[in-house]
């Protein structure tokens, strides 16, 4: 069985909504492309890795037409390497409509999206999620998810999409590399599904 993997730029506060514009996802947000006064090397390092052995990418219907205006076009340039990657490997992407998909390689995945995001799972050995923050609640919520990887800006913002949504369900995580800082502050964290889910502990008796 293979790995669905979630790659997320977030806030301190955890906001995790358009990163990189206005464009991604502006609905009632004032603070589109937060993280780009923020970006030195840690965010490259961190997506970096995200990608080794990703043989898959699953993508929310937002986030596809971003990525499909822009990747197929970019394997001449500096990010070509990364781009050939992304033209390359199967799109499969959740929309509750019937979009137009022209990025080679796309399916759009049926309206049973847990069942299929779990075939993916059998499937494909790397399943790598960016972004697609609506996406992202159904996995956390439905435990969807093998890999949670944040990286992490020195800014709170107070309003905004978080990565733990009102639907967020109780989970162990467990820390599968030490952290990483960047110059500016930024701070890359890899988190793994673990067994079980918190449990309350009684306070201690100090009547005694």
């Amino acid at each position: 069985m293979g790995l669905i993997h979630i790659e997320l730029f977030t806030t301190l506060d955890l906001v995790a909504q358009s990163p990189g514009g206005a464009e991604e996802d502006s609905e009632g947000f004032p603070f589109g492309g937060w993280q780009v006064p923020m970006l030195d090397e840690i965010d490259g390092a961190g997506v970096d890795m995200a990608y080794e052995g990703m043989d898959a990418l699953l993508l929310g219907r937002r986030t596809y037409d971003l990525f499909a205006g822009f990747w197929p076009h970019q394997e001449a340039g500096g990010i070509g390497e990364t781009a050939a990657l992304f033209n390359e490997v199967p799109k499969y992407v959740a929309s509750r409509g019937t979009p137009d998909l022209p990025w080679a390689g796309s399916t759009r995945l049926g309206p049973d999206l847990v069942g299929a995001v779990r075939e993916l799972r059998d499937r494909h050995e790397h399943v790598t999620v960016i972004g697609s923050l609506d996406l992202v609640q159904t996995l956390l919520r439905e435990r969807l998810f093998d890999r949670l990887d944040l990286l992490v800006h020195p800014i709170v913002l107070g309003v905004g999409k978080k990565v733990f949504g009102s639907g967020a369900v109780p989970a162990n995580l467990a820390l599968l590399a030490p952290p990483s800082a960047g110059p500016k502050g930024a701070v890359h964290l890899r988190y793994g599904l673990a067994d079980g889910a918190p449990t309350a502990m009684d306070a201690p008796d100090r009547s005694a």
